[in-house]
């Protein structure tokens, strides 16, 4: 049988498979003795481990941290590497973000294309390789992960315990044609402790003070935030001034976006019909003034393409009489943060030509009167260093009274667009679209970092609409489809 005959004679059971795949809410949550990520990206791998071992695979399960299934024989192994976690759902969804729904020849649900769908697309091509009957030099195995979106201990902890490292491969984690650069990613956290019942400001919006209760916002490091939230105690006049202040805010942050082109697109589906950025309110028995942010959620490597709420509230509240150190504390990070996500506000705007700018995203913020946290993803161009910007922006942090808690920094990765097996997958996305085949540098991180001898080749086409992070995340079922025969393909040949 040939390979793309084979490959669609497992279309339906493939989208059976990962149906039931994405109905496992593989989110990050607490970690148990038997589950490191939580239980349902646990149940997930022993679902889809278990799936492959009916496939007639050859299964491991590393410790519930990953797992991998493997056809073929030899000394040498090509691999794709693939992960079953997802980031948060958040709001916003029309549907069950965990229903694998399919209508309209598309299919629903977070992970559908990041990165369940092509996770499990490739476990159905190496079953049409077993099908097709065509031999192998190589053997082919599948890698599993649980923690990509999170920081990709799952891969480490397969090397650290003697996994075996693939020749070469590929995860379909990325975009078509080819990455063979991804900007090296650092994910930081400061927390700074605060006297929020110290004398407020009353330069600021008249007199009165407005005392800190709470700022919250976003879900994850790598999500533009969506949605921010701050509640202030203060009493009636402070709160009428402080309402006009954020009014005013509004409008200056208007006039803001206007002028910056970017800034402009991002904002055109939040100001089109009407909805304010920001807003404000107040309950008169609590005595809580609740101070809102709308933004729009979009991922970390393309800040511009959104709109950060956190950004947005820490505009508006470095305007209001905020009571204590408090008011030090938002007007640094507003000033810092922003609202354009290239790092400016902290001095370590980098570029280079081969990737293109530094990103910036204040992915979370959380706090009260006494301490406020910040959680920070920033992307530096692949021919540039952790040192040319890390120790600037946590000097500036320090200085200000943020101490740095916690840091995971991803070096950035180039590889050489002339090795043999890059032009291998090349040559197979050109095969099957007929469109030109030059690779590409990204923002984004992959587990081509975490695995040698690896790039991110698919599953996005030039053109798709980016939807994997976003509310109602859906995919197409022809390009899972199309996916599913291009891995196929290239894998066979990786493996020949």
């Amino acid at each position: 049988m040939d390979l793309k005959t084979a490959v669609k004679n497992q279309e339906e059971e493939m989208l059976a498979c990962l149906r039931q795949v994405i109905r496992f809410p593989s989110e990050r949550q607490e970690a148990k003795a038997d589950a490191p990520f939580g239980e349902p990206v646990r149940d997930c791998l022993l679902y889809v481990l278990e799936q492959a071992e009916k496939l007639g695979m050859k299964t491991c399960n590393v410790d519930n941290c990953m797992g991998w299934a493997e056809i073929g024989e030899g000394p040498e192994m090509v691999a794709i590497l693939g992960h079953l976690d997802v980031v948060p759902a958040g709001e916003g969804w029309d549907r069950d973000p965990y229903s694998g729904d399919v209508e309209n020849g598309n299919i629903y649900g977070r992970g559908t294309m990041d990165d369940k769908g092509p996770a499990v697309a490739a476990l159905y091509a190496m079953k049409a390789i077993m099908d097709s009957g065509l031999p192998l030099k190589r053997r082919i195995r599948i890698l599993f992960g649980t923690n990509e979106e999170t920081g990709s201990a799952d891969m480490a902890y397969y090397r650290e315990h003697g996994g075996e490292i693939p020749v070469s491969g590929f995860t379909p984690d990325g975009e078509y044609p080819l990455i063979n650069g991804e900007k090296g990613i650092i994910n930081a956290v400061f927390t700074a402790a605060m006297n929020a019942a110290a004398p407020a400001d009353a330069d600021v919006c008249g007199a009165g003070a407005a005392l800190l209760k709470s700022i919250s916002g976003g879900t994850a490091f790598n999500i533009v935030p969506g949605h921010a939230k701050a509640e202030l105690s203060c009493g009636e006049e402070t709160a009428r001034k402080a309402m006009e202040t954020v009014y005013a805010a509004e409008k200056e942050l208007e006039k803001e976006i206007a002028q910056d082109e970017e800034m402009k697109a991002a904002c055109a589906s939040l100001t089109e019909g009407g909805k304010s950025i920001l807003s404000a309110k107040y309950d008169a028995e609590t005595g809580i003034l609740t101070v809102l942010a709308e933004g729009k959620e979009a991922h970390a490597s393309l800040p511009w393409k959104g709109v950060n709420a956190i950004g947005a509230l820490l505009f508006a509240l470095k305007r209001l009489p905020v009571a204590g150190d408090a008011a030090e504390k938002i007007r640094f990070l507003a000033g810092g943060i922003g609202l354009k996500g290239t790092g400016d506000g902290f001095g370590i705007a980098l570029e280079d030509e081969i990737s293109g700018r530094l990103s910036f995203n204040t992915g979370m913020i959380e706090g009260n009167g006494s301490e406020i946290k910040v959680s920070i993803n920033y992307r530096y161009p692949v021919t540039r260093s952790y040192e040319e910007c890390a120790p600037k922006l946590i000097g500036e942090m320090k200085e200000n009274g943020f101490v740095l808690t916690s840091e995971a920094h991803k070096p950035s990765l180039y590889v050489d667009k002339n090795e043999e097996y890059v032009q291998k997958l090349l040559a197979v996305y050109r095969e099957f679209t007929g469109l030109p085949a030059e690779p590409m540098c990204i923002g984004g991180g992959t587990y081509a970092k975490a695995i040698p001898n690896t790039v991110a080749f698919g599953p996005i086409f030039p053109g798709d609409t980016v939807r994997e992070h976003l509310p109602n995340e859906f995919w197409e079922l022809d390009k899972l489809y199309l996916n599913m025969q291009i891995i196929a393909e290239a894998v066979y040949r990786l493996a020949n």
